[in-house]
């Protein structure tokens, strides 16, 4: 029975049919838990009541979703719900290859490159042990980005109602003969080897058989064996042969000689491995030589129509015909170096614009051949991944890497890393899943290394120094330690050889005009300053390390044995968006939108990268700074002044009378806490030790204001507290190893909680009791924890009444908003339904507010029954949005519950679209005449 819209099969709802067959109906569903769209194929009702097939299935499956290739549609699960059963598979958007054919024969070149992601896929499956059996074009799609996904991988094996090989021809799971039999199209039979149709053994030669009449195919634009009924089909491929004057007149020999070999009847004399038919198209995937045969090269790029091959890349500002005859031979990067860089302004190939709020937003594969970005889709809210080969004219998204930042290549191209949801992740250049590596919560800079690990910063933030995690996954490990102080160390980048890691070192986490570029020698010797002054460091193949000292890039010759400059920094390039972070003029990322902001976050980063070839690509910048006012946004969408001055603010946080604001503000050398009276429109500084002061928080009688500060161990954040009116010393409350940052009083004031980071559990929540009184004194107790998990945990907030703590956490894989009891024990509620971060309470109402995703502010009423939560749906309590601050939390809700202090997204930002990127070719060149390498 069909499947209505809207109906939910455990954690995936139904969005709409999309095909039916004998294997079962087919649908778009949405998982409601990773927030992505799945296909569900929803098997028949005799297969789910079988106990027997539906065990033998479940084993087929889990070998089946051990695939993982670009070219095979992955296995995601299977659902079995109230006595319906479906395997849950990715979703693969395009035409079939059997639409395609539908309109014509496909023109060799075209249909070679489609055969080899086909034969690619075939021969990861039959090196697993696992036989297609219903290998057919209804079963290939073909995106429209070119990229080739084989669907339904050993499903009819899967679905076979008997174990045994030698079933009969009647029984086989690729015939509809029973109403009860799982089955598919009637077409199939025309698939099928002449072993299959006499129903003995089958084994990979039958998909080595099914392939070459899929390539035959697409070459003639008709079957090699048809009929009008089943009989008649399978009596012409038991007897008939196919006709090779339908053929291409043009069709290379070898090709000719392949199909064959693939369409011999008796499988003893066929084709033994799909690896050799493979070679064969690799072997004649160019253009035809002055022999007629085509000239052996690799046939990698994704399949594009030719009239998009005809076309190059969106140029503006072309001023030589050399740089026209790079486009027109699309491989501008293969280029005999030339006397002079060359270079051009492109657009990105997608309705998107670049989102550079967290890091850098562009980078290019190590060949050059690829260009990997973040953008957000027109009219979306979330950003994602796009690629886009230098060769095509539209980039492709990659499906499953929603919110993602922070992208790098592995060394070999094939792969890549990102941040997303809390976790680091990787992804196939041509699509599939994202498989998650560990967790990260707010990682800021990842390199793959040629050993196969990555080094990475998880989180954003001081006092956390670089991990390094196997590229398939695990725990991570500590790969280096902050020196005496130093505070952060981001954007690393693992050197040849993976003998040494480089990376930005800061005294300072919000500014990095004056930072140190480092070099870790690995496994262990002392680190080396090989730069000071300049941040984003990166070696390059030409034998020189790069940098971005206000807002122009930086060479200088680099001795990689020695891991030492051997010449002064020479200025190469100026006007590269970058972001410094600490409100001096730099050039800015131009990605300025729902997840961008000035600084936020993402300070020491910068929008350039540089391939193994000498391809430079870099988003181009303007002056800029980290100043911004701060905005009242009242529940009714109003924004008003609240801060007119223009300051690099963060973490602001209301007294309890509402009258004053405290904040910390960075004056271009350190952070320190301020406090704002926005009726008189007085600003004061608080704190004025040499070091920084960060994250204010009042007690709940206004008098006392506590923070994080690095006064007494200068490279690590303890918690201290000051009175609110400036008078009396600064009290030093914790003595920790680890960062700590405040968040939020018990009403009571007896019960600080603070968050504390440690390398083995990320960040934890914890307690500080206090005991005394104003009269006697406060004395600080000894913390306690009160969550501590393998995930992050962040901002734990006291409820008004003080029974309950809220706070964010990445548990699921991404950050939710989540309620527990205090002191506790007692159960978990789930806030947030689709990502959610720093939870704010209101005092004047039931409701829970906290920060979306999109930087969109959202809140849920709420009731308590006895010692149970009961939230509501939540809802948009604005539709305006607020710009990200350098550090932590960018808003805070006034004690009247109906206006928060922010900065809104100016709505010529918002609405400003950023789409281009710059290349410059023979970069090498260049460098090697400013800044002769002394060593290559």
């Amino acid at each position: 029975m069909p499947i209505a819209s809207g109906s939910r099969l455990g954690a995936y709802e139904v969005l709409s049919a999309l095909g039916a067959g004998g294997m079962g109906e087919v649908y778009r569903a949405r998982d409601t838990k990773l927030k992505r769209e799945v296909a569900l194929k929803v098997l028949p009702e005799a297969f789910a009541s079988d106990p027997d097939r539906l065990a033998r299935f479940q084993r087929e499956a889990e070998l089946l979703a051990t695939l993982n290739h670009p070219n095979i549609a992955a296995v995601y699960g299977l659902e079995d719900a109230g006595g319906v059963v479906a395997i849950v598979l990715e979703l693969v958007e395009g035409d079939t290859l059997a639409d395609r054919i539908a309109r014509g024969p496909v023109p060799v070149h075209e249909a070679l490159e489609i055969a080899m992601r086909i034969a690619d896929a075939l021969e990861a499956a039959h090196e697993a042990g696992i036989v297609h059996r219903d290998l057919k074009p209804a079963n290939i799609k073909v995106r429209d980005d070119g990229t080739v996904k084989v669907l339904d991988f050993g499903l009819a094996k899967a679905m076979d109602p008997t174990s045994s090989s030698a079933a009969k021809a009647m029984n086989s799971p690729t015939l509809s003969i029973h109403a009860t039999q799982a089955g598919v199209i009637l077409g199939t039979a025309a698939y099928m080897s002449p072993e299959q149709a006499r129903g003995r053994a089958v084994d990979r030669r039958a998909d080595i058989w099914a392939f070459g009449v899929v390539l035959y195919e697409m070459l003639t634009g008709r079957r090699a064996f048809d009929g009008d009924d089943i009989s008649i089909t399978l009596a012409n491929v038991l007897k008939d042969d196919v006709s090779w004057q339908a053929l291409p007149a043009d069709l290379p020999a070898p090709v000719r000689r392949l199909l064959r070999r693939c369409l011999e009847k008796d499988p003893r004399r066929r084709l033994n491995s799909i690896g050799d038919a493979r070679l064969e198209l690799d072997e004649a995937g160019s253009p035809a030589d002055g022999d007629g045969v085509l000239a052996p090269t690799p046939v990698a790029a994704a399949v594009v129509p030719a009239w998009r091959r005809a076309l190059p890349w969106t140029v503006a500002g072309l001023a030589c015909a050399a740089a026209a005859a790079i486009l027109v031979q699309w491989a501008p990067w293969r280029l005999a170096p030339a006397s002079a860089p060359i270079r051009l302004n492109a657009e990105l190939g997608a309705d998107a614009s670049l989102d550079s709020s967290q890091g850098p937003s562009i980078t290019l594969s190590p060949d050059g051949s690829v260009l990997a970005f973040v953008a957000l889709k027109s009219g979306a809210t979330v950003s994602q991944l796009y690629v886009r080969r230098l060769g095509q004219l539209v980039a492709a998204p990659l499906s499953g890497t929603d919110g993602a930042f922070g992208p790098f290549f592995s060394p070999n191209g094939q792969w890549l890393a990102f941040f997303a949801g809390g976790s680091l992740k990787k992804i196939s250049v041509t699509g599939g899943a994202a498989v998650t590596l560990c967790d990260a919560p707010n990682g800021r800079g990842g390199s793959w290394a040629d050993d196969g690990t990555i080094a990475f910063l998880p989180q954003n933030g001081p006092g956390v120094s670089l991990l390094r995690v196997s590229a398939a996954g695990g725990k991570p490990e500590p790969l280096t330690t902050l020196a005496e102080g130093e505070v952060t160390q981001r954007w690393p980048q693992m050197l040849p050889g993976s003998k040494a890691v480089l990376y930005s070192g800061s005294s300072n986490s919000g500014g990095f005009e004056n930072a140190n570029i480092v070099v870790q020698p690995l496994p262990g010797g002392a680190r080396k300053i090989v730069q000071r002054g300049g941040y984003y460091g990166r070696y390059l193949a030409s034998g020189h390390l790069v940098f971005i000292h206000e807002g122009t890039l930086f060479a200088a010759p680099f001795d990689l044995d020695r891991l030492e400059t051997t010449g002064p920094p020479v200025p190469v390039l100026q006007g590269v968006a970058a972001t410094a972070g600490d409100g001096a003029a730099a050039a800015s990322t131009p990605g300025v939108g729902p997840n961008s902001a000035a600084g936020g976050g993402a300070a020491g980063a910068a929008h350039f990268s540089v391939s193994n070839t000498g391809t430079l690509a870099y988003l181009a910048g303007q002056g800029f700074s980290s100043n911004a006012p701060i905005q009242w946004l009242s529940r009714d969408g109003k924004v008003t002044s609240l801060l007119s001055a223009s300051e690099n603010w963060s973490n602001p946080h209301f007294a309890p009378d509402g009258r004053r604001l405290a904040v910390e503000i960075f004056d271009g050398r350190q952070w320190d806490i301020w406090t704002y009276e926005w009726a008189r429109d007085t600003l004061s500084r608080l704190t004025f030790d040499a070091t920084d002061d960060e994250k204010p928080v009042w007690t709940p009688d206004g008098r006392r204001i506590v923070f994080a500060g690095r006064r007494a161990d200068k490279s690590n954040f303890n918690l201290y507290w000051q009175r609110a009116d400036g008078t009396g010393d600064v009290q030093r409350l914790t003595e920790s190893k680890n960062p700590q940052f405040p968040a939020s009083w018990h009403p009571s004031g007896r019960f600080l909680a603070f968050i504390e980071s440690a390398p083995q559990t990320l960040s934890d929540l914890m307690i500080l009791p206090l005991e005394g009184d104003e009269a006697s004194g406060w004395r600080p107790g000894e913390p306690t924890v009160f969550l501590r998990t393998p995930f992050a945990e962040h901002e734990p907030m006291f409820s008004p009444d003080g029974q309950w703590i809220a706070y964010h956490s990445n548990e699921t894989g991404r950050n939710e908003v989540y309620v527990r009891p205090f002191p506790g024990p007692g159960g978990k509620w789930q806030i947030s339904t689709g990502g959610g971060t720093y939870p704010s309470w209101s005092r004047a109402r039931h409701e829970l507010f906290y920060s979306t995703p999109d930087r969109q502010i959202a809140f849920a009423s709420y009731a308590v029954e006895g010692d149970v939560f009961r939230a509501d749906k939540p809802r948009l309590w604005s539709s305006e949005r607020f710009t990200l601050r350098v550090r932590q939390r960018s808003i805070d809700l006034h004690p009247d519950g109906d206006r928060f202090a922010l900065a809104a997204v100016p709505a010529e930002a918002a609405a400003a679209k950023h789409d281009k990127v710059v290349f410059i070719f023979n970069f090498f060149d260049e460098l090697r005449r400013l800044a002769p390498a002394t060593k290559h």
